[in-house]
């Protein structure tokens, strides 16, 4: 056995998202993306769809080096219409002066969950002659935090009412991919409360991921992500670091008739192996969550009704 307790789950248990990570449920968290704009309807639409099928939802940083609206704003949106959120915060965008002050302004305004992660570089999204910061890397600024929640500043000066946050990390599962795994125990040392992986396809390798960490006493939430067609699958395997997809589910998607039926399978197969695996997934949609419901009810996960 890899976990320590066979984890059940239990949508929506009542308590906060630090409640359910200290309790044995699998855990469901999903990403919602800011708007390129200043309506937040569709966001907030999108939001509304995995109510009692998710813990929190993810608001991402100007995901894939994309320019949208501030996490800060889609999260407060969020709260007021009564979500739990992860605010997300890339090293990329902003120096350390920026980065401890976004995350005071943020918990003045009622985030309690961030998940720091370095970010993609400026050249992958659509500003690609914008300057990358990255004074700070993944690392260095979970060790900020640490300190920002015993009271100091990076500096030395005294906070006044420090922020409590519950922290999470980001990682790739590959257990061959030595810096990597030498980089997630580093974040690990820091005092994260949860860490978070990119999408997972291979349950094999998952699972050796799983092994090769098991001294890691944090909640893992495993990255799923449903497959449209093998070309989506072929463009994450060169594109995205941390992503592959084996060639037996890209010669199944280029088989199938309806690759989009076929994506769904194959992500509620692998959510069910996960169960047996890890704290929960995390799901991370190519668009919105119209079928993440669905995908949630194939693998056996009801949806809470409260």
């Amino acid at each position: 056995m890899i976990l320590k307790t066979r984890p059940t789950y239990n949508s929506q248990m009542s308590g906060t998202f630090k409640d359910k990570l200290l309790s044995d449920n699998f855990l469901i968290t999903a990403e919602i993306s800011p708007p390129k704009g200043t309506d937040l309807s569709e966001a907030i639409s999108d939001a509304e769809v995995t109510r009692g099928w998710v813990d929190a939802l993810n608001v991402t940083d100007n995901q894939k080096a994309v320019m949208r609206m501030s996490p800060l704003a889609v999260s407060r949106a969020l709260l007021d219409a009564g979500h739990e959120v992860i605010m997300q915060l890339t090293c990329r965008d902003r120096n350390r002066l920026a980065l401890q002050s976004d995350l005071l302004g943020a918990y003045a305004m009622g985030v309690r969950n961030i998940c720091i992660m370095t970010g993609d570089h400026t050249t992958k999204g659509d500003h690609p002659k914008t300057k990358p910061v990255y004074d700070l890397d993944s690392v260095q600024l979970l060790t900020i935090i640490k300190k920002m929640k015993e009271g100091y500043d990076l500096a030395g000066n005294k906070i006044d009412e420090p922020p409590e946050f519950v922290v999470g990390a980001v990682t790739n599962t590959d257990p061959s991919k030595a810096a990597q795994m030498m980089k997630l125990r580093k974040k690990a040392k820091t005092g994260i409360d949860f860490i978070q992986t990119q999408a997972v396809y291979d349950i094999s390798k998952f699972e050796a991921f799983m092994e090769a960490n098991g001294d890691i006493d944090i909640p893992i939430i495993a990255g799923v992500i449903p497959l449209k067609s093998a070309k989506m699958a072929r463009y994450m395997n060169k594109n995205i670091p941390g992503i592959n997809v084996p060639d037996d589910i890209i010669d199944t998607m280029e088989r199938s008739d309806d690759p989009i039926e076929q994506g769904m399978s194959i992500c509620s197969e692998a959510i069910s192996e996960l169960k047996k695996l890890c704290r929960g997934i995390h799901f991370m949609p190519i668009g919105k969550h119209d079928n993440t419901p669905i995908i949630l009810e194939m693998a056996g996960i009801r949806k809470n009704d409260q």
